[in-house]
């Protein structure tokens, strides 16, 4: 598999693809306004200690007070203290006090309306390993293999550990000398004397250390032995990362290029990709689908055949579209970086061995995954149940914002309902004012329904009402919008009613033939119809026309002749 990273680094945003075989894989982007937190360490107070959430919030100075709950909270261990196993029972009463100031780091991004949570248990990765100042352990990571490097690296680790600390060695450190793991562990000792000098200085809250900028935490996390290329689009950006791998990892810089081109994201495909990862609707190469539907907590994905139709019998034309599904599966959530629960329905399958050969597929496929994934099984439903760890926004999130018409519905109203509540809107405002004149603005889809079929609606509602009622249409109005008022100066209805005047020539586009004189065309101007003599054949094309008559709801034109 080749595997490589493409960074795209911006004025106001800096973003990083990953791609694997050329398939976007993982996207991260941040952006100069509105940085990532997880990571960030604040020098807080406690605001308030909820016992009956067994939990305190904490003013780390952002808009919104942390979370900290009672496991996160545990007083750091002391050299002298090195069981705290029966806090866990504990009461979060008995560990904070309101006032109480406390080192926090934060471990989950502020989300919607929730703040972010925190911990007191802080982690300082490194690109070897990872320290925790307040543990007292030393971990090395599942992905290596072999016990003998298992064992190297933990006698390594027991050695240059600072004392009273703890660490979990990455799986990076996997082959590397006593020497960068050394170091490694040295500099991030540095690091936590120094945060522990900041936050014993200064105000509360706080902010005592910022993890690194997006491109670092690049070549930290995810530039490994295992990736086969990095390619920058910036030159500053370039000599940064090369004069960092001369500290950090000097065997990887022949692996870095640089290629400065105008939009290095739309060359690789990238771009592309990013507007697909926003739809519901996801086409499997088979040529069935999924559709995505993400809540807060809970992300549900149906599987369908679509458009594809086998070759055989339908058992295995499911089965071949669930293993598609099951591999794109595991890519989106990678790539919309979805976490909490998601449950999946696959197409229903009759036989044992092929649920358990889709189930095998998808649990391969999520190995590829950095953050942290179970797959819990399948329900007596069909449903696959898994869980993903969420620890920053989704790509939604970060790319999107709810709707400010429809506010995250999906749906908005259709004309016929918004016709029928503004109907009585207008003759509600008929009775309460003494003007002759009642001007409505609405989507033209919404006015040709208040008008009806020739007229028929709007004569009816003049004669509810008793007033001369113009509907005007606009192509600007949001469809769930109608502004209806009423108009008492005769200048005023004149600027305001009517689009047109008779003599007027335009250029409009025929859109259909007249319903019962077919040798005529209709256009609109803004919902306003214009009955076009003689314009029945030219339909979809733009034509001049004069305008010769205007009526309340309509008015006549004819061709122009060039």
């Amino acid at each position: 598999m080749f595997k490589e990273i493409v960074i795209n680094a911006g004025d106001e945003e800096t973003r990083a693809a990953v791609l694997e075989d050329r398939v976007l894989v993982e996207m991260y982007i941040e952006r100069s306004a509105n940085q990532r937190l997880v990571g960030n360490i604040f020098h807080g107070r406690v605001e308030n200690v909820l016992p009956g959430m067994q939990a305190a919030f904490v003013d780390i100075g952002l808009e919104k007070n942390a979370f900290l709950y009672v496991e996160d909270a545990l007083p750091p261990r002391s050299p002298d203290n090195h069981h705290h196993g029966g806090a866990l029972g504990g009461n979060i009463g008995d560990i904070l006090k309101r006032g109480q100031e406390v080192i926090v780091q934060i471990v989950k991004e502020p989300i919607g309306t929730k703040g972010p949570r925190v911990t007191t248990h802080i982690t300082l990765p490194g690109r070897y390993v990872v320290l925790m100042p307040t543990m007292d352990y030393i971990g090395i990571s599942r992905r290596i293999d072999s016990e003998k490097e298992r064992d190297r690296l933990k006698e390594l680790a027991g050695r240059f550990k600072p004392h009273g600390m703890g660490m979990i060695v990455r799986t990076v450190a996997e082959g590397v000398d006593d020497e960068e793991l050394r170091q490694d562990i040295q500099l991030l000792s540095k690091l936590w004397r120094k945060i522990l000098q900041r936050g014993s200085h200064g105000p509360v809250p706080n902010l005592i250390h910022r993890d690194l900028e997006l491109i670092q935490r690049i070549l930290r996390d995810v530039f490994t032995e295992d990736v086969d290329r990095l390619t920058v689009d910036s030159r500053y950006e370039y000599e940064k990362i090369m004069e960092l791998l001369d500290i950090t990892g000097p065997r990887l810089k022949f692996k870095v290029f640089l290629e400065e081109r105008d939009n290095i994201f739309q060359d690789y495909g990238i771009e592309q990709e990013l507007e697909k990862a926003l739809k519901r609707k996801v086409w499997l190469k088979c040529g069935g689908y999924m559709i995505i539907d993400q809540a807060e907590a809970l992300t549900a994905v149906d599987v369908n055949t679509g458009k594809f139709v086998g070759s055989t019998n339908l058992e295995d034309t499911v089965l071949r579209t669930n293993l598609d599904a099951a591999v794109e599966i595991a890519r989106q959530l990678r790539l919309r970086n979805i976490g909490g629960i998601i449950v999946v329905d696959f197409i229903d399958m009759q036989k044992e061995e092929n649920r358990r050969q889709v189930l095998h597929v998808l649990e391969e496929e999520i190995k590829k995954d950095k953050t942290k994934a179970n797959i819990l099984g399948i329900t007596g439903l069909g449903l696959v149940e898994m869980t993903r760890k969420k620890v920053r926004p989704s790509l939604s999130e970060v790319l999107q914002r709810p709707c400010p018409y429809c506010e995250g519905r999906g749906k908005v109203l259709s004309e016929e309902t918004v016709g029928i509540h503004f109907k009585n809107h207008i003759i509600e405002l008929a009775r309460r004012t003494s003007a002759d004149t009642i001007l409505v603005e609405a989507n033209p889809l919404v006015a040709a329904r208040l008008i009806g079929s020739g007229g028929s609606n709007l004569r009816e509602l003049e004669q509810k009402t008793g007033k001369n009622v113009y509907i005007r249409g606009s192509q600007g109005q949001h469809i769930e919008s109608v502004n209806v008022r009423p108009l008492h100066d005769s200048e005023e209805i004149r600027a305001h009613t009517l689009p047109v005047k008779p003599g007027q020539v335009l250029e409009v586009r025929v859109e259909e033939p007249h319903v019962s004189n077919t040798n005529d065309g209709i256009a609109r101007i803004d919902g306003f119809i214009l009955d076009i003599e003689g314009a029945g054949a030219l339909v979809g094309e733009k034509v001049p026309v004069e305008v010769s008559k205007v009526f309340r709801t309509y008015a006549r034109a004819k061709l122009v002749k060039s």
